[in-house]
């Protein structure tokens, strides 16, 4: 794995280089893969000099002095970063305004004629562009008031240059969007092009004379005032006011005539001394994010997972993480309660780092925003919104027949003898142990027939009644063998000794998982009556454990006590007991990535079957993370790197089990 000063300077050098190529017109890496290098040069190394400058341009132009430094905003990228920064500023309003995806311009005024267009550069010098930015849409070569009289400002106006959707679909579709475009003709040395382009303001800075305005909110007011294109002011009285208004942004982005990647919130008054710092700490950048997007459910449909019923949102389609999405699990009653969510509700959906999607909340209508654009034209957030109606729970098991049960944490069939919660069971069990011969088809086949039932009836399985599986009626009347039947019960009776943990877990229990299990061994809850005897008191006090995942557990333990003992008791099942001298007792493994010799299930059960622990993430105490990428720079490998855990590779993880 590299080491933290070699990881540090390869951020050095693709920032760098992600910079010089942003600032060049050509953006080689996404804006969130950008912020994902920077917050972690940022973490670890905060003072590195590479965060307090920004890029440099080309060298086409003659170079100037800035008014205003230009340097980066603090940044937000999701409501909780949010929530933070306002934690450490706490204003009695919040102004905010979009945050334009664009190429910043310093346009500098003397006596109220333009003088100079200056670009961002390295934050403090610039090129000069004036003859490319005097053809830009927005950009005034002499402040006039509305009768016309001249205004003598002189000092610096600040905007983006932006491209408009329309522009970029009618003239430069073969660039890859509207921001690189707009770099790239922006810069020009003849020019060509910057016709195509519009200025945006949103700040001011007078060098003579007195400030022209007296707060924030005046600055715009002043720019709209001398014809400058702004973009739209809301005011927010609380940080959550905030996190609403910009998910009902997310949601109207598609309607904004230019592209925005987040809001700038600000405090009223003009601090001009945060203002002049490489990195402003009294406003911050809440940035979108492309894990996350507003859409509208359009209706709940319940998935059955043996007797369990799931509610699932299905919306219209968004774009998560470059994958278009449009269902995601609500989890049970109580979700879809405290969320208030309905068919037609506005909800911002989010994938920050998760394979399946999930909601996060519910937008109201009645608090909703308008949006405008650049020439003031309103668009309401929640045109065509569907009517809002409440979501029908289903009352009746689908398989039997039987009322469901409402307990808001979940909503299930009570009925042991539900045909549909025997099978899931069934496969449940054959999944867990790991009888990989005993196949999906094979089982659903028995079921039907009603040759199997339960678990039990697993193990009363033979060659004799497998054959009718396997062979035609005509090989059975010759009293054909089959090897495919032979196998199957072979494959039975090979797994007739198991771990308590996996015991426990092969019984179907809602959310009791061979992990969960682990927590009650290692509570000292090492033997099956120990478990049977819990109390739900008892179970909730474990680690792990809360009310309902104990009153769930204890609930489950009590329907199935009667088979789990006859198992046990009968000489079924033999459970494996705890040895403290197998080589891997004590230990934990974590594995990530593709191993070479052997499948990742196959590895993680031969560390139990060794007395070691599988975990499913990095956690502090764990013993080793194996992969064979132990040189990458993945969140795994850094995190075991940060708690000091030793990370192997397949060979020496073989070379310790055996």
């Amino acid at each position: 794995m590299a080491s933290g000063k070699d990881r540090i300077k390869e951020l050095e050098g693709l920032i760098t280089r992600y910079q010089k190529s942003y600032y060049d017109g050509e953006g080689e890496v996404s804006d969130a893969e950008f912020d994902r290098l920077w917050d972690e040069l940022k973490a670890k190394d905060p003072g590195n000099p590479i965060l307090q400058r920004v890029g440099a341009d080309s060298g086409n132009f003659a170079k100037a002095a800035h008014i205003m430094p230009m340097g980066s905003q603090e940044k937000a990228a999701t409501p909780e970063e949010f929530l933070a920064w306002a934690a450490r500023h706490r204003y009695d309003e919040y102004l905010v305004e979009y945050k334009l995806d664009g190429a910043s311009l310093e346009l500098q005024y003397a006596g109220g004629s333009l003088v100079r267009a200056v670009t961002r550069g390295d934050g403090s010098i610039g090129d000069d562009i004036t003859a490319n930015a005097v053809k830009m849409r927005g950009v005034k070569k002499e402040l006039r008031s509305a009768d016309g009289a001249l205004v003598p400002f002189t000092g610096g106006i600040r905007g983006e240059v932006i491209m408009t959707h329309e522009v970029h679909k009618k003239y430069f579709s073969d660039k890859a969007n509207c921001r690189n475009a707009a770099n790239g003709l922006m810069k020009r040395k003849d020019g060509t092009g910057s016709e195509h382009l519009t200025l945006i303001t949103y700040d001011v800075w007078a060098t003579g004379g007195d400030q022209p305005f007296a707060d924030e909110e005046g600055k715009l007011s002043w720019l709209k005032g001398l014809g400058f294109l702004t973009s739209p002011l809301k005011i927010c009285r609380s940080p959550e006011e905030v996190i609403d208004y910009r998910a009902s942004v997310m949601e109207g982005r598609g309607t904004i005539e230019y592209d925005i990647d987040g809001l700038v919130i600000k405090e009223r008054a003009v601090n001009h001394e945060d203002a002049m710092r490489a990195r402003p700490d009294r406003q911050v950048a809440f940035k979108f994010s492309l894990e996350e997007a507003v859409t509208v459910v359009r209706q709940v449909e319940w998935g059955e997972s043996g007797g369990t019923y799931t509610p699932v949102a299905v919306f219209d389609p968004v774009e998560l993480n470059g994958t278009t999405v449009q269902r995601a699990s609500v989890v049970n009653p109580n979700t879809i309660r405290s969320l208030g969510l309905k068919i037609g509700s506005h909800v911002v959906v989010v994938k920050r780092g998760e394979i399946i999607p999930k909601i996060e909340s519910v937008i109201h209508p009645e608090g909703g925003s308008v949006l405008a654009g650049a020439d003031g034209g309103q668009m309401d957030l929640f045109r065509g919104a569907a009517a809002e109606r409440e979501i029908e729970f289903p009352t009746v098991c689908s398989s039997c027949g039987t009322a469901l049960v409402d307990e808001g944490t979940r909503l299930f069939c009570p009925n042991k003898s539900c045909p549909k919660r025997q099978l899931h069971q069934i496969m449940k069990w054959v999944t867990v142990v790991d009888i990989r011969d005993l196949g999906e088809k094979l089982v659903r086949a028995l079921f039907k027939d009603g040759v199997i039932r339960s678990v039990s009836d697993i193990y009363a399985l033979d060659e004799e009644k497998l054959a009718p599986y396997f062979l035609g009626e005509e090989s059975l009347s010759k009293e054909k063998q089959s090897l495919g039947a032979k196998k199957v019960a072979q494959s039975i009776q090979e797994h007739r000794r198991v771990s308590l943990e996996r015991f426990i877990a092969g019984f179907d229990i809602d959310g009791i998982g061979e992990v969960v299990v682990e927590k009650l061994t290692a509570a000292g809850y090492g033997s099956l009556d120990k478990i049977l005897a819990l109390t739900q008191e008892e179970a909730a006090s474990v680690y792990g454990f809360a009310d309902i995942m104990a009153g769930t557990l204890v609930e489950g333990l009590a329907e199935n006590r009667e088979e789990m003992t006859s198992l046990v008791s009968g000489g079924i099942i033999s459970l494996i007991e705890k040895d403290d001298s197998l080589p891997l007792s004590g230990k934990s493994f974590c594995f990530t990535g593709e191993l070479r010799t052997m499948k990742r299930a196959d590895a993680q059960n031969l560390v139990k079957e060794k007395g070691g622990s599988v975990k499913s993430s990095v956690v502090k105490g764990l013993s080793y993370l194996v992969t064979n990428d132990t040189g990458s720079g993945s969140a795994k490998n850094e995190k075991a790197a940060k708690l000091g855990i030793p990370v192997i590779d397949e060979d020496a993880f073989l070379a310790l089990v055996r």
